[in-house]
This record gives C-alpha cells, structure tokens and sequence, in this order.
C-alpha cells in the first residue's frame, strides 16, 4: 500500500507532462483500492479548452474505467488545490477523498467560496502533501513565462 505521499509523486509526474507541453502544470491519478485508475495533467493549451483540467480529465478517465458517474470509494491526488470549476465536478463525483499538494491563494475554489467546503459532505480533504515540491513546479512554469 502506497502513501499520500507516494501517490502525490505519482501526480508529479503527471503535473511534469504538462510541463513538458506548455501547459500549466497540474497533474491529478485517482486511486481506487490502492489501484490508479486514472492519470491526467492539464491540457488546456493542447485542446483549446478551458475546461482541459489535470482533475476533469482524471475524473472521465476514472468514470469510463469503472462505468459509473460516482467515486464514493476513490481517492483523488492533485498537485495544486481545485479551482472552483474542478470543485463543482468533484462535488457531483462524491468522491471519497481529495488529497492535494500546493495551496492556490489566486484560483482555489476558496477564492469563491471562503471557507465554505464546496466538495460532498462525506469528501474527506487534505491539503499541503509535498506542498513544497508542488508549488516550486508552478513557480518554475510561471518564471520560464515571465522570462520569455
């Protein structure tokens, strides 16, 4: 049984293929009985759609693989906490647990929200694992743009 911790290197990984690509980098698995069952990372640029989010991508990975449109058992592992789009998508999800890695002060569900947890009652949150790492990612893409 992998960790948190584990699986958040996992979504680097992911979050680095965007990198790769231009795109902000933002990699999401979603785990399932210590199976992932699902990898994504942003691809806003490459599809020409502002919805192409790491988590929106991972969820419909994850949908399709199990045949439903709910993740009352599955874990979801994102390097920098939901945008508030990405929030309304995990809420229909039910998704048992979101772990996620760099807070985002700017474009975080909580920018529209406060403190007001717009995720499914049951939704466990954890934030802040390999908060560091995450967001040094970030800062790298966000520098390489601000240096072109």
């Amino acid at each position: 049984m992998r960790t948190d911790e584990e699986y958040m290197k996992l979504a680097l990984q992911e979050a680095q293929k965007a990198m790769d690509r231009e795109e902000v980098p933002i990699g999401a698995i979603v785990v399932l009985q210590n199976k992932i069952i699902a990898k994504a990372y942003n691809q806003v640029e490459m599809m020409n759609d502002s919805t192409a989010h790491a988590e929106i991508i991972a969820l419909t990975t994850a949908y399709n693989y199990l045949g439903s449109k709910y993740l009352p058992d599955a874990i979801l592992y994102v390097t920098v906490e939901p945008c508030l789009m990405c929030s309304g998508a995990l809420y229909w999800s039910k998704i048992g647990k979101i772990v996620f890695g760099a807070h985002d002060e700017k474009n975080s569900y909580r920018r529209s929200t406060g403190k007001n947890n717009p995720f499914h009652p049951k939704t466990e949150l954890i934030g802040g694992v390999l908060e560091d790492e995450c967001a040094q990612l970030m800062k790298d893409f966000f520098k390489k743009l601000r240096d072109k």
